[in-house]
């Protein structure tokens, strides 16, 4: 089976990694949302900034969950973002499990080793490592001014 990079055939494992991790960065937003409106309801807190916070988590899951879109239309760019978020939520899985919330903890994992499991497995790996087909390269190159070179 030959995947295309860039077209429109992208593995169902590749797309349910870009899925996850479009919900983890839409996640990432609504708590965005949430501290600013916490801090601007007039809870503080004495340790961090509301809003500088909220600015953190909208930056880091617009990001995400811009990987998550680019895994699911195919695009490789996603791969590494997902692979980078989804390495640091183990940790965080594992500080929340320490702090008395195994159930969230278990989430947090699971929804980490799924990508992980899906953008590292087989198909995940052949879909990354496939060259862009020939049709398709010379679609893409046809719109350059510049002299052929193949």
């Amino acid at each position: 089976m030959t995947y295309r990079a860039y077209g429109t055939f992208t593995p169902r494992p590749v797309r349910l990694a870009g899925a996850i991790a479009a919900l983890e960065g839409l996640l990432a937003i609504v708590t965005a949302v949430v501290l600013v409106v916490r801090e601007a309801g007039g809870h503080h807190e004495v340790g961090i900034s509301g809003y500088g916070t909220a600015g953190w988590f909208a930056i880091m899951g617009s990001g995400v969950a811009a990987a998550g879109w680019a895994l699911w239309a195919g695009r490789r760019w996603g791969r590494g973002i997902a692979v980078f978020a989804n390495l640091v939520l183990l940790p965080v899985a594992y500080y929340v499990f320490s702090s008395g919330r195994p159930g969230y903890a278990v989430v947090v994992a699971a929804a980490a080793v799924t990508v992980l499991a899906a953008l590292f497995g087989p198909t995940g790996l052949h879909w990354l490592t496939q060259e862009p087909d020939s049709e398709f390269s010379r679609d893409a190159n046809a719109d350059s001014s510049g002299p052929d070179t193949r």
